[in-house]
Order: structure tokens, then C-alpha cells, then sequence
């Protein structure tokens, strides 16, 4: 199958029954023409919306055509006019939302145990039926999949095997339902209905079950289409139907729900599935359906290139008016980055991800799993700290392979089956360093570390909280040698083994109406607690929640901390640079081009309005010293595409170099 396309569309075109005219100014030509224009090589398309509208002539449901659309062959003609210009045309279609057959068929709708409605988009809150948006959330056991099987069926025949590239299924997430079809399937299967774990592991077993069916129905149909089903965020539980999928696709919209941290997070383990992937963004200035509205160009640039960086196809999304016509606005600002992404691309083709720090993600030790999900916040925290310190990393998981990596973080809340417990001892015997924090490396029933390596005893969580960690010579080094507050209450450990590099001092007592100081926190007592760090030969351990402290709160003394930590267990680094943290640097190898490939990125996301982050301006760097530890003999270093020659310095394993400015994104050609 075909790679994926570097230069993407989503054409959303959710459109309310309640408008007429649709599709009344659409040009089949013109709208291809603009998006070749823009460099444009591939856009999805709608089949069904989630009002639950078709925009084709459909031949087994002609009662939810759109009533107000006036080219029946609106799909059509926009297949046809991008597949004329050699743009991929992905068609898509909704699954879990689905207003019209939400109001027309309750039976087929998902339930709370209370009997409510499901509205998985207001944090398991019932549904408000007089509440814009689609609350109604479509049950994958009831008679909908069926009707959904049929749905697909006719986009088949109307359309013709040959038009059809590939399906986008958007809304696909395990669901907490108590409908009469899950209630009776559960008993079936052995699960109690009145028990919400139960429910949430029949949920997730559901969704995969439902994507393994999908997908082999689709292929009966057409065996080579791309196939995607969309929950927003990719992790344990895509990948556990990973066959059902033919890539991933990240949503991941900054400006949106998403946030700026999000797609840095979820691209570092989808790339270590083997999953070819692509990013979404949004041409919006917020997020989906935020009609005519623009993100600033600076924002979109850094957006894609940031994709590019971390070998990421790009998509942006869109919205078509209801009338079908294209705002030329809107793709004067998608071509002037996607130009810029086309001449990148050579550099980034089969491009792979050269790192040497694995982050352990809990998402997949979380069996209960709900809709959508989301990065942890301690693996944000560990990814924002490590970002900012310049080290190159991936995130794993239970299944990940984890030779190859130098170092393993297990962030604050992993704990260990024997499975994982024994895949973390292998890591330690085949050289691999561990650094641990709070709760990592216990075993699930919190009684005791399962990883002996590290070297302590675990006596319960801290009775005082906050706490306070007093800086060494060996441990915040750059730190005033005086105590610095832990936020959250950490692990109460002692010492079995190995050598403490800091120790804890508590507070003179937890802050009740009983007895309290000040606005906040009880002040230290300077009264020695529990071992804070403690070394042994292969591993770390820190007993606070270090990584979520830092995604929470920010402080620098936590990643003062951690940087002492990793020079200890990480002597000769990947990369270093001399840039500021907000400098973000990726290392890539294309291993067919016989290069290294150093993309530099200096964007600043400012959150200067109450509710989101924006980018205006680009602040350029200057005399930017790299050094990469890697070992290959580099012959030349350049910028590219510029074909600008840098001098360079092969000295102790290691390449030198200056790059002169980088004014927003620079790629940095090691050639060997």
C-alpha cells in the first residue's frame, strides 16, 4: 500500500438539516484546482456527517440524503475533480454520533446504569437534551452496526469501488453502556453489568471486537483502502485492535481541547508501533467548526514542521461552507505552509527517530480505559522536562521493545505485574539504567517494590505533605543549598541498598483547622524525613511525583533535580545544545540517504487569552552550538533545503557544529 500523503485535508462538513442550498455553489473544478493550488495531494471527503446527512445519492437510504442538498453528486464530483489532479480522496463517515438516527431509533442509543442518555463529551455528565450537540451517543451492539455495514455498503455502490481511497470512521471509543444489547451481551459473556470495571473492560473488548469486524467487512468490499478509526487520541486501546487500522492518525489540534503538549506525546509512542502516521491540526483559530476563523500563519507553520520533525505526515482541518464553496482566504494560508512543508519533504521521507531515553507510559496498565483518553500527566510532565533539557526520547509501553535504549523512566505511577517486573530486570541486566519516581516499580498491590535493583523499602505514602528536598552537592547542584517545597505527598521509602544522594525534611505538621501557618503550607522543620534520592549501580529512585509536580506546577527545582540525575546515568548523551528550553530539536536518520537529519524548531506558544495558547511571532536564534554523540563517521553537515555548508568538528565520538540562526524551523543535513 501507498505511503501516506505529506500534504493533507480533513474537509469537514457537518451541515444541519435545517439549511438549504447545500452544495448550491459548489465547482467541482475549481475547488481541486484550489487545493493542487495549494499543494494539496489529498483531502477526506464526507459521506455522512454527524447530523447523521448524506451527500451522495444514496440508493438505500435516499430519506437521509440531506434534504437541502442540490447536487446529489456532490461526493462525486469532488472525487472525481481531485482524482483527476492525483489527489487521494479518504471518504468518511461518522459511527457514535449521529443526531437524526439518535432522535429516530432511542433503542439504538447508549445508556447510562441510571438509564440516561450517554454523553461521553460532558465527562460522563447526562445529556441535556435541550443542549446543542450531539448528545446522543450510538451503541456499537445494538442494530446501528448493521445499519452502519449498509451505510458503507452503499457508499460502495454509489460511488464505485474504483473512487473510493479509503475510509475515515470518526467517533470510535470504548462506551460505559447500559443499554438493553450490552446488559444482554454482558451476561452472555460473563461480565456483571451493575460493576463498572466490568463495564469498562466489555467497553474496550467491545471496541476492538467492533474494529476487527469493520475492518473485515470494508476489505470484503475492497481489499487495499486505507482504513482509520478516530478517538482523538491513540494509545493502548488502538493498538489493541492495531490490525483492524492501515495507520494511525494523531488528532491533535493545539489550539483546541488538545493543547500544545498533547501531539509532542501521543507521536512518541504511535511511531513505535510500526504504524506509517499522520498529525491533524486545524486551519482554526480554536478547534473544529469554528467557521471563519483563521490560526495565525506563525502558529500553523510551527504546527507542520513540527510534524515533519517528528516524521509525521500533516493534515489541517477544514470545514466546506454549507453552500460548497472554498474560502480562498483559507488556502492562501494553507499553501504558503504547505509549499514550505513540499520542499522539506525530501528529508523527511522514510525518515525514523534516533533516541536514547524510553518514557513507560501507565495507559496501557489502565484496563478501565474510557473514551477517548488521554496522555498521563506525569508522561507530559517527563516529556516537557526532558524537551526542555534536550534529550531525545520515546514513550513505551508493556509491549514496546526496550533494547536500544540507554535509559528507562518509569514516571510516578507504574506499576508492575511480573510480566512488566521482569521485562524492567532484563533492560537492567542487558546495561540499561532506570530512573524511578513515587509509586513506579511497586507492584499492584502497593505492599512492596517489585524491582529489588532499586534499592528501597516501601513503608506507605508520606504522612506530612508537602515535604521539602534539600539539594546536594550530587543532586540540584545549581540549586541554593536550602529546602525546596514537593507539592504532592511522595512514597515514605527507606534504604536497602546503594548510597542516598538527598534526603526529604518535613514540615512541623500538615495543615488542619486544628493547626495551620500562613496562607498555604506548614514550613519546614528542618527536621530530617525520608531518603529522598537513592543510587544503586543500575537504577534511580526519587520518592516524590516528581514528573506530574513539574506538569502541574512547573517548578525548576524539580528539573534541576532530574538534569543531575540523568547526567549521572547518561554520561554521553545523544544531543546537546546550547539553545534556549524553549529550543526544540528532534534526531533523525535516513538510513536510505546514508544522513542524520537535525530539525531545530524556535516557536512560542503564549497563553496571553484565558482559555487557549497562540502563536504570533517567531523569535530567531542565534550561534547555536549541536553536538551529537553518533557513530558514524560525518563527512559534511549543511542546512537544507538551503544547500548551505556548516563546518563541523569530528572530536571523541562526537559531531560539533554552529548553526548560525534558526528563524522558526532549520533541518541540518549530517551526511556519512
Amino acid at each position: 500500500m501507498e505511503e501516506l500523503r505529506f500534504r493533507q485535508i480533513h474537509m469537514d462538513f457537518h451541515t444541519s438539516e435545517k439549511i438549504m442550498g447545500v452544495g448550491a455553489a459548489f465547482d467541482a473544478e475549481k475547488f481541486a484546482d484550489t487545493l493542487a493550488e495549494a499543494r494539496v495531494n489529498s483531502v477526506t471527503c464526507f459521506s455522512r456527517c454527524h447530523h447523521g446527512m448524506l451527500y451522495y445519492d444514496s440508493g438505500r437510504f435516499p430519506e437521509l440524503v440531506h434534504p437541502g442538498l442540490v447536487n446529489k453528486d456532490l461526493l462525486i464530483q469532488q472525487i472525481d475533480a481531485c482524482h483527476k489532479r492525483g489527489i487521494k480522496v479518504p471518504v468518511y463517515t461518522t459511527v457514535q454520533w449521529d443526531y437524526y438516527s439518535g432522535m429516530n431509533h432511542p433503542d439504538w442509543v447508549c445508556l447510562n446504569a441510571d438509564g440516561s442518555l450517554k454523553d461521553f463529551c460532558q465527562d460522563d455528565k447526562p445529556a441535556n437534551v435541550y443542549e446543542a450537540g450531539f448528545y446522543r451517543t450510538l451503541c456499537v451492539n445494538s442494530p446501528y452496526r448493521q445499519f452502519l455495514k449498509e451505510q458503507i455498503l452503499d457508499v460502495f455502490e454509489v460511488l464505485t469501488p474504483e473512487r473510493i481511497d479509503g475510509l475515515f470512521l470518526d467517533i470510535v471509543n470504548p462506551v460505559d453502556c447500559s443499554c438493553r444489547h450490552c446488559a444482554a451481551k454482558m451476561e452472555a459473556e460473563g461480565y456483571r453489568p451493575d460493576k463498572k470495571e466490568d463495564r469498562m473492560l466489555f467497553a474496550r473488548k467491545t471496541m476492538q471486537d467492533f474494529k476487527e469486524d469493520m475492518t473485515a467487512y470494508i476489505r470484503s468490499l475492497k481489499s487495499d483502502v486505507t482504513i482509520f478509526y478516530n478517538a482523538g487520541h491513540i494509545n493502548a486501546v488502538s493498538v489493541d485492535a492495531r490490525d483492524a487500522y492501515t495507520h494511525w492518525e494523531l488528532e491533535s489540534l493545539p489550539s483546541g481541547q488538545w493543547g500544545y503538549s498533547h501531539f509532542m506525546n501521543t507521536v512518541r509512542f504511535a511511531r513505535t508501533t510500526g504504524m506509517d502516521y499522520l498529525a491533524h491540526t486545524g486551519k482554526f483559530h480554536t478547534e473544529w467548526g469554528d467557521f471563519h476563523s483563521f490560526k495565525n500563519k506563525e502558529a500553523l507553520e510551527y504546527e507542520c514542521f513540527r510534524m515533519l520533525a517528528y516524521n509525521s505526515k500533516c493534515l489541517i482541518g477544514d470545514q466546506l461552507d454549507p453552500d460548497g464553496k472554498m474560502s480562498e482566504a483559507v488556502y492562501d494560508l494553507i499553501g504558503s505552509v504547505y509549499r514550505e512543508v513540499e520542499k522539506k519533504e525530501p528529508w523527511c521521507k522514510k525518515a525514523k527517530a534516533v533516541t536514547d531515553i524510553a518514557v513507560f507510559t501507565s495507559e496501557c496498565l489502565k484496563e478501565h480505559t474510557g473514551p477517548g483518553g488521554s496522555v498521563p500527566d506525569e508522561v507530559n510532565g517527563a516529556c516537557i522536562m526532558l524537551d526542555e533539557l534536550g534529550y531525545q526520547l520515546d514513550i513505551v509501553d508493556d509491549r514496546s521493545e526496550l533494547a536500544g535504549y540507554k535509559v528507562l523512566i518509569l514516571p510516578d505511577t507504574i506499576l508492575c505485574n511480573t510480566g512488566l517486573s521482569e521485562k524492567i530486570k532484563g533492560f537492567i541486566a542487558n546495561g540499561g539504567k532506570v530512573i524511578a519516581s513515587y509509586k513506579s516499580g511497586l507492584s499492584f498491590s502497593e505492599e512492596e517494590f517489585a524491582i529489588e535493583e532499586l534499592g528501597v523499602h516501601y513503608l506507605g505514602e508520606t504522612s506530612l505533605c508537602p515535604d521539602f528536598i534539600m539539594p546536594t552537592e550530587q543532586i540540584g547542584k545549581a540549586l541554593p543549598k536550602t529546602e525546596h517545597v514537593m507539592y504532592y505527598k511522595g512514597a515514605q521509602v527507606e534504604a536497602v541498598a546503594g548510597t542516598v544522594l538527598a534526603e526529604t525534611c518535613i514540615p512541623y505538621f500538615n495543615r488542619t483547622w486544628e493547626h495551620f501557618c500562613s496562607h498555604r503550607h506548614t514550613p519546614s522543620s528542618h527536621k530530617k524525613g525520608s531518603p529522598a534520592v537513592v543510587q544503586t549501580e543500575s537504577c534511580i529512585y526519587m520518592m516524590h511525583p516528581v514528573f506530574t509536580t513539574y506538569y502541574k506546577k512547573h517548578p525548576r527545582w524539580c528539573k534541576e533535580i532530574v538534569k543531575d540525575i540523568l547526567e549521572l546515568v547518561l554520561k554521553n548523551p545523544l544531543l546537546k545544545h546550547s539553545g534556549p528550553t524553549s529550543l526544540l530539536s528532534a534526531v533523525n536518520i535516513q538510513e536510505q540517504e546514508n544522513r542524520y537529519v537535525l530539525h531545530g524548531l524556535h516557536y512560542i506558544p503564549l497563553k496571553v487569552s484565558e482559555e487557549l495558547f497562540t502563536i504570533e511571532d517567531i523569535i530567531p536564534l542565534y550561534q547555536i552550538r549541536y553536538s551529537l554523540n553518533v557513530p558514524e563517521d560525518i563527512k559534511s553537515v549543511r542546512l537544507v533545503p538551503e544547500g548551505t555548508e556548516l563546518k563541523f568538528h569530528n572530536r571523541e565520538g562526537r559531531t560539533e557544529f554552529t548553526v548560525p540562526e534558526i528563524k522558526g524551523h532549520c533541518m541540518i543535513e549530517l551526511q556519512y
